[in-house]
């Protein structure tokens, strides 16, 4: 039991040291990941674009759409960071596919249970590699901390 809770410990510092350098390179490289997904698409990869927080102004972000049972969701593997914090203070935004057509969501955290769990069982499955693989490296990191949201189409 104690080797398990140290080795959690640990890999729990590894993820939250990780998510953030993984997350800052992918920006680096975006314009070119928008160039491949507006011609082919990439996996389940979405723009999803929401207000600021603070600003307002729309900030958008890639990230993979999940389907789990009829439910449709977003994800993030590890603490509250920029666009979780964003989504939860607008409560929704903006999903953008490479044909450029939009749709307007809201989102809702998931409380652990059956829901969250089918979630991240999605992303597991779902995110084009290296994604699912990342996210199964740190499987039980996401588990305990990841944020999962489902999203439902908002009323105009």
């Amino acid at each position: 039991l104690v080797e398990g809770t140290a080795s959690l410990a640990g890999m729990a510092r590894l993820a939250q040291s990780f998510w953030p350098r993984m997350y800052a390179g992918l920006a680096r490289v975006e314009p070119a990941i928008e160039r491949v997904w507006r011609r082919a698409g990439f996996g389940n990869v979405v723009r999803v674009i929401v207000p600021g927080r603070r600003t307002g102004k729309p900030r958008p972000v890639f990230l993979g759409i999940l389907r789990a049972g009829s439910g449709v969701y977003l994800g993030h593997p590890d603490v509250p960071c920029s666009w979780t914090r964003n989504l939860e203070a607008a409560g929704g935004g903006e999903i953008e596919y490479p044909s450029g057509r939009r749709r307007r969501f809201t989102a809702t955290r998931l409380a652990p249970g059956p829901e969250r769990d089918a979630a991240i069982g999605a992303a597991f499955r779902q995110h084009p590699f290296p994604g699912s693989l990342i996210y199964r490296l740190f499987g039980k990191h996401v588990r305990e901390f990841g944020l999962f949201y489902r999203l439902e189409p908002a009323r105009d």
